[in-house]
């Protein structure tokens, strides 16, 4: 029985990775990620917000002081009128600039309605969708009537300055170095591979399986081989293929990351991305459990239609799972070990990628990932037990596409 699988296995291997696409896929992926990544940290770094904004008050000393503040603050390099103090016409005025689009937005100060209280402000901007700009004057306007506050109780200029100064935070892990940024951004570029990897290599299996039905080579090789060892084969085959092809981008990752270029480009002092030995182990276990679990659905999927167009109308069964972990990655990164982001981990199709997530970014207690990896475990013979009976009939079914209660004949006669 093992001699067969490994010969499907290594046959199903080699034809893969000596494709040009396998190639191809394992040159380009990580130079596009690494361009995206790299580009982004870049835009974020030397992008400051350079909208044409409007500030009207009667109180000019505040508008000037908002003026300096938006022009040249940490964030924002923008162009700012100050119209102080305003007319009858000047609101009216402002609105028609705004829908010709001459202006990004004008900031509207009315005086404190009781003495002591702070003043009336209303922002209206040009487009809702501008949150950068929205969040450089929400800030800038924090610092400027802070810095009232202060200078109004009496302290001179440059002890307001010394006080605002941001402080500066070094964040370490509990007794290890300071690294915490390249674990995380480890963590992350890692999570983002896993599903890709699983996604693709999952469907995979399946085109792999309507290929072989179409071409009748099933027929042929069924002569001596039995469907569970053809199934297995195929799974161990193709996900051989994805664990080289991530074990490769990892690779390239950790030296790429940790080169003077880089370095340069990503912030001067930037330790690049590492690996402990803790997130290696867990992601391929959970790398190979998700795998198991997304591959064997993905063989009964393509065990039960004949063509490409009716995989597609079934691979939301595959596609759904992940996006739902993509919505709740926000939730984890935020925080890790809520109520929510437990509860979340701990379900069978989320737990891969999930679960990874949180033991990388923050200490989960033992028994959880002792839970996960037996629940993991049920869950992927549950499926694997439904699947070698869906796969065994449906390899052999041809033309018309089966229905529910003929694919619950298949599982419960199947033996």
């Amino acid at each position: 029985m093992f001699s067969n699988i490994f010969l499907i296995a290594r046959r199903e291997y080699l034809e893969r990775v000596r494709t040009r696409g396998f190639m191809i896929a394992t040159i380009l992926i990580p130079v596009l990620m690494a361009a995206g990544i790299g580009g982004s940290i870049l835009i974020a770094k030397h992008s400051k917000s350079n909208s044409h904004l409007a500030v009207v008050s009667s109180d000019s000393r505040l508008a000037t002081d908002l003026q300096n503040e938006l022009e040249h603050g940490k964030d924002s390099e923008m162009t700012i009128d100050v119209i102080s103090p305003p007319s009858d016409r000047t609101r009216a005025n402002l609105n028609d600039l705004l829908r010709q689009k001459e202006l990004d937005g004008y900031l509207w100060i009315s005086p404190p309605r009781y003495a002591g209280g702070r003043p009336v402000l209303q922002y209206r901007q040009g487009s809702s969708a501008d949150m950068a700009t929205r969040s450089s004057v929400q800030h800038a306007i924090d610092t400027v009537l802070t810095r009232e506050r202060l200078m109004q109780q009496g302290l001179s200029q440059q002890q307001v300055e010394d006080m605002m100064k941001p402080a500066e935070l070094e964040s370490t892990e509990a007794g290890q170095q300071d690294n915490t940024s390249a674990n995380f951004a480890a963590a992350y570029v890692t999570f983002f591979l896993m599903y890709m990897v699983i996604m693709l290599y999952g469907m995979n299996v399946a085109r792999s399986i309507i290929e072989e039905k179409t071409s009748r080579v099933f027929e042929v090789m069924l002569a001596t081989v039995r469907p569970l060892e053809m199934m297995a084969g195929k799974v161990v085959g193709v996900g051989s293929v994805g664990l080289t092809q991530v074990g490769i981008w990892m690779l390239a990752a950790v030296l790429l990351t940790h080169t003077a270029i880089i370095a340069h480009y990503v912030g001067g002092g930037s330790s690049g991305i590492s690996f402990s030995a803790a997130q290696v182990i867990f992601f391929i276990v959970y790398f190979l459990m998700g795998y198991l679990l997304y591959s064997a659905m993905a063989a009964a999927l393509g065990a039960m239609t004949n063509s490409e167009q009716e995989l597609q109308q079934l691979n939301m069964f595959l596609v759904l799972p992940l996006a739902g972990c993509m919505v709740a990655l926000p939730l984890i990164l935020s925080s890790p070990n809520n109520p929510w982001s437990r509860v979340l981990s701990l379900i069978p199709f989320c737990t891969p990628l999930l679960m990874y997530m949180r033991v990388s970014i923050s200490p989960v207690p033992w028994y959880e990932i002792a839970a996960s990896l037996v629940i993991m475990a049920i869950t992927i013979y549950a499926i694997l037990w439904v699947t070698s009976r869906i796969y065994r009939v449906g390899i052999l079914m041809y033309g018309k596409k089966p229905n529910l209660p003929e694919i619950i004949r298949w599982v419960k006669y199947s033996g």
